[in-house]
């Protein structure tokens, strides 16, 4: 067959159909959101919860959703800037601050749906391979299925660290162990100790203490936070273990106290119609109240007064008239 010409012609243009917008702006990957969201037609209205994880420049996402026609339904949500309010002030986006917002989520939604005491997961971080099995008697474990967006799936990214704390905190999340730090694709070895160090902040201290040993000007620039907060490197284990323990003791939302805003106004205020009604009088009365003597002798010169009685004008007490 020989070359063939493309012609973008009128018909062409007639029959294009756009793209979905957010794949157009390169925010859906609808080949895996299809995967992740259709749910078998035997099942009915079962919702197919996912975990959605989305990490920032300076914070951490994770939500439990299930799709509807008319947009996802979010049924909890946890966030890195939480972190503080369990022990952790700074490092809000490493591994080990992952590890704690899927954590956080674990335990919130299972205490919404009254789980959290039936299912605890993990309570000893060692790091190891574990899955949350549904119990015998009572309701089975809550499972969702990872939705990573369109992170890259390499080996020790941090997205499953956020997985990796909501299987230790009670919910079922199907995966392996070939993406967690310490896992050997040549040798097909998965070494939990890296792992866990990984989920302590170890890898942190680690940097910390070979910058201070090193150069001491780089440690100063890049733990500027850790500095100000007082934070060592010996103290950092004991930071995120403090932190597990309180999340699973109350992992709920922390309400702030709203604000009393008392607003300016800037345009008038509106008078009410008794309030015209006054106005109006007041400035009749101003016009009509009639001078007394007294006073129009005070408030016109003796000039003033010949002069009008020239000219034919005569000063009363109801004000001046013509003669």
């Amino acid at each position: 067959m020989g070359f063939v010409k493309v012609v973008k012609n009128k018909a062409y243009f007639k029959r294009f159909q756009v793209k979905f917008k957010r794949r157009r702006e390169g925010k859906t990957d609808y080949y895996a959101r299809k995967r992740l969201v259709v749910q078998a037609k035997n099942k009915y209205n079962t919702p197919k919860h996912r975990m959605i994880v989305r990490i920032t420049n300076t914070d951490v996402i994770a939500q439990i959703a299930y799709a509807r026609i008319e947009g996802d339904v979010v049924i909890a949500s946890a966030y890195a800037h939480e972190l503080p309010n369990f022990g952790i002030k700074v490092g809000l986006t490493n591994y080990a601050a992952c590890y704690c917002t899927g954590l956080l989520l674990a335990r919130r939604v299972l205490k919404k749906f009254n789980l959290d005491k039936l299912y605890e997961g993990q309570t000893e971080v060692d790091g190891e391979m574990y899955s949350v099995e549904d119990l015998d008697k009572g309701p089975g474990a809550f499972r969702a299925n990872l939705d990573i967006g369109l992170a890259r799936t390499t080996t020790g990214a941090r997205i499953f660290g956020v997985m990796k704390g909501a299987v230790d905190g009670g919910i079922e999340v199907p995966h392996s162990e070939k993406r967690f730090p310490g896992y050997d694709k040549e040798a097909k070895e998965f070494n939990a100790a890296v792992l866990r160090d990984h989920i302590m902040g170890q890898h942190v201290a680690n940097y910390m203490k070979e910058l201070m040993e090193n150069d001491e000007d780089a440690y100063k620039r890049q733990f500027s936070r850790f500095i100000k907060q007082g934070i060592t490197a010996d103290e950092i284990e004991d930071i995120y273990k403090k932190a597990h323990e309180t999340i699973r003791a109350d992992p709920t939302r922390k309400i702030k106290p709203e604000k009393k805003i008392n607003k300016k106004r800037w345009n008038a205020k509106r008078l009410t119609y008794d309030e015209r009604k006054a106005a109006v009088q007041a400035r009749k009365d101003a016009w009509t109240h009639p001078f007394s003597r007294m006073e129009l002798a005070v408030s016109i010169p003796i000039s003033a007064k010949e002069n009008d009685t020239k000219l034919g004008m005569m000063v009363t007490t109801d004000g001046l008239r013509e003669m």
